[in-house]
């Protein structure tokens, strides 16, 4: 009797364990369902391209991270429809020099959650990221040292006290030496002083956009990357040499570029590659892609479009019209000015114009995109699976030149900039991807988010975080429609936001919702290396 009473306690306490342990995992089940997060992405198809997924999924966001992912649904304070759409990590643009509020919006619209200024970069780092502090800014942002400004200031009596403006810079192509003339010894060493300087401030790359100084030596370019290495910074450069033909030709600028990653050990990235190689294309490619395969640290990016811009008197275009011509493979009727809205005419033309406003942006159509022989060299730059796609979006102006600067929203009709400056990424996705069929979307939004983090993020540990869709990633996240994501700004129309991108959110707050701006928020954050 006692033996059955002992047994049927046993019982009695091991089903009381069950229940217990049961009514336990029930009430942790039921936490876990209940739980309510900030936001949830409803339903939509998730591409995250490190992990490769590609499904049908929930996003949970708390605060300014990504909290779940989740083929289960979520409870959500709000909760966005994203059925239908793509769900990916925020677009990261690698080379942008129009990080003032108008521009960062115009970004926004094109999928962007971070932009960084990395070819031409700025100086002083920590007065510029102050500014952009204090402003508050739509979108994450970051800068390089610019070797541009720090040889500037150190070759230019006039021009020694840097300000992180881009009139500063442009200012400077009144005194040409900069461009033309090797430094000295005292100069070279006040140029790596400065530019130090800038990466004890946190700059995230250094900014070699030596396109514009043809007079560089290689003894000075090898100091600068032997400098970036120590930091474990990138070089973002704009190649020296540019043209078709030898000498000086932009395959000799990419074997330079080459040559320095490998001797200094510095990560190098070639800047536009599209531009810079004009139509040797196919031969800049596989040029870095033998050294890769090597183990060279060398990388490039690309915008989808055949015109370039930068200042009227660059060196390029102060060359005579018939070198021009062979070297670029185009005339001066080409080159088009951004603010007036007209072609030139002829080198009486220009002359007269670089002699007026020699600061002035202009486009230069390189490559008519309308030719299908002539996309074809575009596409070879543009659809290497291992680079980024970049805008090099640049400033918007008013049509007497005025840079259009603070917080105005909407752009008036008339403001122009670059086409690029505001369809890039929508561009490449709607025609690239969706239309052409060049890349599945997975390997094309890779190329947007993934590969320009991963670019910078040995040495700048916040990019980790970024450029993914996974748990404990920032919430940096665009929803767009693949089935109407494009481009609409042209040379003529610029001001044209692109269309397709639903919703931006920024560090987990909703800059664009659905479709549209809200310019009350600036939840951008600073990209600095010495900032997690």
């Amino acid at each position: 009797m006692k033996s059955n009473m002992k047994s049927l306690k046993t019982l009695v306490i091991f089903c009381l364990a069950l229940i217990l342990a049961g009514s336990i995992s029930i009430s942790v089940a039921t936490a876990r369902s209940t739980q309510t997060y900030d936001i949830v992405i409803k339903g939509g198809r998730v591409i995250d391209p490190e992990t490769k997924l590609d499904a049908r999924r929930n996003v949970g966001i708390k605060g300014d991270k990504i909290a779940a992912i989740s083929k289960s649904s979520l409870t959500g304070r709000r909760v966005i429809d994203a059925r239908g759409s793509i769900v990916s990590p925020g677009f990261i643009d690698l080379h942008s020099h129009s990080l003032d509020l108008p521009g960062q919006r115009m970004q926004a619209f094109d999928g962007v959650t971070t932009a960084l200024e990395l070819e031409s970069g700025g100086l002083p780092v920590a007065q510029w990221y102050g500014q952009q502090a204090q402003t508050g800014q739509s979108i994450n942002y970051g800068i390089s040292a610019a070797w541009t400004f720090a040889r500037i200031a150190a070759m230019i009596p006039e021009k020694r006290k840097i300000e992180p403006t881009p009139e500063w810079y442009l200012d400077a192509f009144r005194y040409p030496r900069w461009t033309t003339d090797v430094t000295t010894p005292a100069e070279q060493a006040q140029v790596i002083a400065t530019l130090e300087q800038g990466l004890k401030e946190g700059a995230i790359a250094i900014g070699v956009n030596a396109g514009y100084v043809p007079g560089v030596g290689g003894k000075e370019l090898i100091a600068v990357s032997e400098l970036a290495a120590r930091y474990n910074v990138p070089t973002s450069t704009h190649l020296r040499d540019w043209s078709l033909v030898d000498p000086n030709s932009s395959v000799e600028g990419i074997n330079m570029t080459i040559g320095l990653a490998a001797t200094t050990g510095v990560e190098s990235i070639v800047c536009h590659l599209n531009s810079t190689s004009l139509r040797d294309g196919a031969i800049a490619a596989k040029m870095l892609e033998k050294a890769r395969a090597q183990g060279i640290k060398i990388t490039t990016e690309a915008y989808p479009y055949g015109i370039g811009t930068f200042p009227v008197s660059s060196a390029i275009l102060l060359q005579k019209q018939k070198d021009f011509k062979e070297r670029i493979g185009v005339d001066f009727d080409r080159v088009r000015l951004i603010a007036k809205g007209r072609q030139i005419v002829d080198e009486a033309d220009i002359r007269r114009e670089q002699q007026a406003d020699p600061g002035q942006f202009i486009v230069l159509e390189y490559l008519k995109e309308t030719d299908p022989n002539e996309l074809k060299i575009l596409d070879t730059t543009v659809t290497l699976p291992w680079a980024a796609i970049a805008s090099d979006a640049v400033p918007w102006n008013y049509p007497d030149g005025r840079i259009i600067t603070g917080n105005v929203w909407p752009l008036p009709e008339n403001a122009a900039s670059n086409p690029r400056s505001a369809g890039t990424f929508a561009k490449f996705l709607g025609r690239w991807v969706r239309e052409r069929k060049t890349m599945s979307w997975a390997d094309g939004i890779k190329k947007l988010t993934l590969i320009p983090a991963q670019t910078l993020e040995n040495g700048v540990p916040i990019m980790k975080r970024k450029g993914r869709l996974q748990p404990g990633m920032d919430a940096d996240i665009t929803v767009f429609d693949p089935n109407t994501i494009l481009d609409r700004a042209t040379v003529d129309r610029s001001a044209q936001t692109s269309v397709g991108v639903q919703y931006l959110l920024v560090n987990g707050t909703v800059l664009i919702d659905n479709g549209k701006l809200d310019v009350k928020v600036k939840p951008g954050r600073p990209v600095r290396r010495n900032v997690t």
